[in-house]
């Protein structure tokens, strides 16, 4: 007889929108194997449901998500008592796997029941719910995590330790206000943007405040390093008191652990979904992917801008399905989605001979011309003309000048200092070295568009990969390097990244997919890291050459020794 598989993954808090609602709430993640789903799902909403009206949770919600292999379990919690929430999901699945293994559980007794209340009591804080419905019935921005409440954003933010909440009405909320806040995520992109866009802030005269994979940023201080593009980064810049406008990029593996820490935002950006970063929180396919992106919309009014990409496909079928106020993008004013939502009275940013317009209300506003803006390589970069206009229709939706628009898109470059490893362009003996963070078949492919389309006596390419990909995805990263034709490619080895596998199998993959593809085998080195790629690279390089650089790892080495050839 084949075992039943019944396995507790993961079980967690939600502290903000997510997946499922706008609520907060607790969830498990289970694996599932040889019965089905829905037997499952079916016992533990009953079992959920019997405990949570047991407690006096009567008007907490229930839902599920089965995927392949396994199931979402998840329910609404106060937020004064999500640790206690993750014990009853806990609990519910404890009895479900019993009743399916014909074990005795003692079912909802009164002393599961007891046990749960006691939890539910040693965590409970009535101040911090009657803070947060306060804020509520003021239309005032509210955060909250494990040390620290707060309501308003920037200067005006209250920000009070979780055990010492004030009395609501010794608040004086009509000193209490919120700052414009953009919230960015994407595949790719999402850190240019928010960086292209804090440029722009800062032509219009604004503290800009930014989240990001690699720093919390507000003005010119760095505040601290590390990838903070979750909600704690969020809840960090907003209640700096020099933030007055914020530009957050937000991560899937934030939304998916905890859902997203803003629940007042002024706009959002969704730049491009691909199949990155797939079977993780049972996300496994494209569709399941460009869901996650979406939960950002809950952070905003049907009536607010969500900005998105139309030459997307992913973007442009969710979006069919959706009744906010959509203003779409597109490197070309022919785009028959453009095209049909300006003349049914849409906003829209678009290409029009080699010029970025902004079309609202029927009226067509000419910004910038593509070749204006440095970061596009004169328009040899089309995803950061993408990039560009998603950052034109943000800023018109936060309200900021159009001469502030041209002068911040005009004025940022992709230097190291501005954007690191993102499109870190270095010019030296008539070489042209980009070195791109580009870790993705996706991300790939609009770096070996660029190159592509910029002129060049010869192309090389440096490439590498983490060992935890598939094969699949390895030999894909391949294929999309082979689009531009290289002259040459370098392969390294990530030691620190080899994540399971031999020593030297990943660069051997690499190699045999490249010479598999026609690429002769003296046109490929081999370099024990990346930096010593580079050194090779360079070796090869005559004036007149491009060189990509994928730079995954060592990144700050790799800028070094380019920026010393550069100076």
């Amino acid at each position: 007889m084949t075992e039943i598989v019944l396995k507790l993954e993961d079980s967690r808090r939600l502290t903000g929108p997510n997946l499922f609602w706008a609520d907060a709430g607790a969830i498990i993640d289970v694996s599932i194997g040889n019965i089905d789903a829905a037997v499952v799902v079916g016992k533990w909403t009953r079992l959920s449901r019997g405990i949570l009206d047991a407690l006096g949770w009567n008007s907490e919600q229930i839902t599920s998500r089965v995927y392949s292999g396994g199931i979402s379990l998840v329910i609404t919690a106060p937020i004064d008592a999500l640790y206690a929430a993750t014990e009853i999901t806990e609990a519910a699945w404890e009895l479900t796997v019993a009743e399916i293994q014909e074990v005795s559980s003692g079912g909802v007794s009164e002393a599961l029941i007891s046990k749960l209340q006691q939890a539910i009591d040693e965590e409970s804080n009535p101040s911090l719910l009657a803070l947060q419905q306060a804020a509520l019935d003021h239309n005032v921005c509210f955060l909250s995590d494990d040390n620290e409440a707060s309501v308003g954003y920037g200067a005006s933010c209250l920000v009070y330790p979780i055990d010492k909440i004030p009395a609501v009405d010794t608040v004086y909320w009509k000193a209490i206000n919120c700052i414009p806040v953009a919230l960015v995520t994407g595949t790719n992109g999402k850190s240019t943007t928010v960086r292209l866009a804090s440029a722009v802030a800062k032509a219009a005269g604004k503290s800009a405040g930014i989240t990001s994979t690699d720093y919390i940023r507000v003005g010119d201080q760095i505040l601290d390093t590390g990838d903070y593009s979750g909600p704690g980064g969020a809840r960090t810049l907003l209640r700096h008191p020099d933030t007055e406008i914020a530009f957050l990029e937000v991560a899937r593996g934030g939304m998916l652990r905890r859902g997203i820490g803003v629940n007042n935002a002024t706009a959002v950006v969704i730049t491009n979904v691909a199949e990155d970063h797939l079977g993780e929180y049972g996300i496994n396919t494209l569709s399941d992917m460009v869901e996650t992106k979406f939960i950002l919309r809950q952070a905003i009014t049907l009536e607010q801008d969500l900005i998105l990409n139309a030459d997307d496909r992913a973007c442009v079928a969710f979006a069919d399905s959706l009744n906010n106020h959509i203003v779409w993008f597109s490197w070309s004013v022919d785009n028959p989605l453009i095209q049909a939502h300006i003349q049914a009275g849409g906003t829209a940013c678009y290409v029009q001979a080699g010029n970025i317009y902004y079309h609202c209300d029927g009226q067509k506003t000419a910004v910038i011309a593509v070749n204006d803006i440095p970061i596009t390589l004169s328009a040899a970069a089309k995803h950061n003309t993408h990039n560009a206009m998603g950052v034109i229709a943000l800023c018109f939706a936060m309200e900021i000048d159009i001469t502030s628009i041209r002068q911040g898109l005009s004025s940022f470059k992709n230097t190291p200092e501005n954007n690191p490893g993102r499109g870190n362009v270095f010019e030296f003996n008539g070489i042209t070295a980009i070195v791109d963070f580009a870790h993705n078949e996706h991300g790939l492919n609009s770096m070996v568009e660029t190159i592509s389309n910029m002129p060049a006596k010869r192309r090389l390419i440096l490439l590498s990969q983490a060992g935890d990909r598939t094969d699949a995805s390895i030999e894909s990263l391949v294929k999309s390097s082979m689009k531009a034709k290289p002259d040459a490619l370098v392969v390294c080895e990530i030691k620190a990244y080899l994540r399971g596998r031999e020593l030297h199998e990943v660069p051997q993959l690499i190699q045999q997919t490249a010479i598999d593809m026609g690429l002769e085998k003296e046109k490929i080195m081999l370099a024990d890291s990346p930096p010593q790629g580079v050194e090779k690279a360079l070796k090869w390089a005559k004036p007149g050459d491009v060189l990509l650089i994928l730079a995954l790892t060592q990144r700050d080495e790799i800028i070094s020794l380019l920026s010393a050839k550069a100076n």
